[in-house]
């Protein structure tokens, strides 16, 4: 099988083998409380219950009207003691509903009855009915943007999709998460590819992922043999990528994979295709054969400082710091807590932060891991240049932001970016390539809203 690949690219430490093999283990908070942010990717929601209601899981607890937003689920049944702002990743505070778990509820099925959806064939529905049972059931991208996903299966007409991709590169170090989920959920993940496939009328299925799990592939071949005996199977096939970071961005994917190249400015639907983590595709399987919204998710817990190393199957809302009291350790030696990997994850000032629904992954960083260093001037070298997949010119860009020039940041790339990190990682100054990114780029949309607003004055 030809690995593929993608022009640019870095290869950090994978660091991986802590918990690659190690089984999902099921973890329930030892406090017995969850705290649940009522916005987790889209439109803000608000909170549909009150203090003091009981609810049960799989409870909607907040939503919103917006047709860009998700609703959010109850994670465990019990009594809702708070709704308030609370540390949640990003070093924000934000709107959380805190819920007591009741006394029965054991953290896996739940002695109270479950409050799910019925299930609903997803071949014998219309694509609307489809993306309305998508929606309902809450479900965004887990692999880190938290996108809604109805939104995203539901591409502009006139960007036919001919190939949908489950992407299972997992590229970031670390991280094992989603080769759990593949390894133990590969027959759900290919249920749930089946499901966009007949959403989006995509022809054809890729299921990729990088050479250093190579081990999956006896167990994947076995699944993608039981699924193309279906009667509604479409084509799918395996593919493997080379080891490489970001190989597991939508672009990079989607360049590898068919040739293709998404349009600047531009969705993946520009280039034919839809790119959905396989922890997502999961999801949508079990929101249509069980009626299961999204209330948990595989969380690796790693990192040089962390002495007992994990991949935990959490319900959302479980503070990181229950994880680390009930499930593992710490070493003193903690420098730098990421929410996500080293490479494009948040730091993190304390672990009383909530793993969310795109949480897939929580370290803590040695100093010598976290290679904490002070910014120097740039030396012009280049590297950032040779390693950026979105064939971008970093030093360019930051030139024009320190100038605060952002039509030349703009036409050097600046929202093309998509903040792998790569640039960073190779900068011999250590200059805060990806933070002076994402500031210039809200400084882009902030004139923007800025321009509109006058617009519509002076109209």
């Amino acid at each position: 099988m030809k690995r593929k690949t993608f022009r640019g690219g870095v290869h950090p430490p994978e660091r991986k083998e802590r918990t690659d093999g190690l089984p999902v283990e099921a973890a329930f908070p030892p406090s017995r409380t969850v705290c649940i942010p009522v916005t987790q990717g889209g439109a803000p929601n608000a909170p549909v219950v009150r203090e003091g209601d009981p609810v049960r899981r799989g409870q909607v607890i907040a939503s919103s009207d917006s047709p860009v937003s998700v609703p959010v689920h109850a994670s465990v049944s019990g009594t809702v003691k708070k709704i308030e702002k609370r540390l949640v990743t990003g070093n924000t505070e934000a709107l959380c509903v805190v819920i007591e778990a009741a006394a029965e509820e054991d953290g896996a099925e739940g002695k109270t009855a479950d409050m799910f959806l019925p299930p609903l064939d997803p071949f014998a529905c219309t694509p609307d009915e489809a993306l309305a049972r998508i929606r309902d059931a809450g479900i965004v991208g887990m692999g880190g943007a938290a996108f809604p996903a109805h939104v995203k299966f539901r591409p502009p007409a006139d960007m036919p999709v001919q190939t949908v991709i489950a992407n299972g590169a997992e590229c970031e170090p670390y991280l094992t998460a989603d080769a759990c989920v593949l390894e133990t959920g590969a027959a759900a993940v290919l249920d749930g590819l089946a499901i966009v496939m007949r959403i989006t009328g995509a022809k054809s299925g890729i299921l990729a992922l990088e050479d250093n799990k190579r081990r999956l592939l006896p167990g994947l071949e076995a699944a993608l043999a039981a699924y193309s005996a279906r009667p509604e199977a479409l084509p799918v096939s395996l593919a493997v990528c080379r080891t490489k970071y970001p190989q597991g961005a939508e672009k990079m994917l989607i360049s590898a994979l068919t040739g293709r190249e998404v349009p600047s400015g531009s969705i993946p639907a520009a280039a034919g295709c839809i790119v959905a983590n396989v922890s997502t595709l999961k999801a949508v399987s079990e929101a249509f054969r069980a009626g299961k919204p999204l209330i948990e998710r595989v969380v690796t817990l790693s990192g040089g400082a962390c002495r007992e190393p994990r991949n935990l199957l959490v319900p959302v809302g479980t503070l990181v710091s229950d994880l680390i009291e009930g499930y593992s350790a710490l070493d003193s030696g903690v420098a730098e807590i990421v929410a996500g990997g080293p490479m494009m994850g948040v730091a993190v000032k304390s672990p009383a932060f909530p793993v969310a629904k795109n949480t897939s992954g929580v370290l803590f960083l040695t100093k010598k891991e976290a290679a904490l260093s002070e910014e120097g001037p740039c030396i012009g070298c280049g590297r950032c240049m040779q390693v950026c997949a979105c064939r971008l010119n970093p030093v360019l860009i930051v030139r024009a932001l320190k100038t605060g020039n952002l039509e030349a940041a703009k036409r050097f790339g600046l929202m093309d970016c998509v903040e792998c990190g790569t640039c960073a990682y190779v900068c011999p100054a250590s200059v805060k390539l990806v933070q002076r990114f994402k500031t210039g780029k809200f400084q882009v949309r902030e004139e923007a809203a800025r321009a509109k607003e006058r617009a519509q004055h002076t109209g």
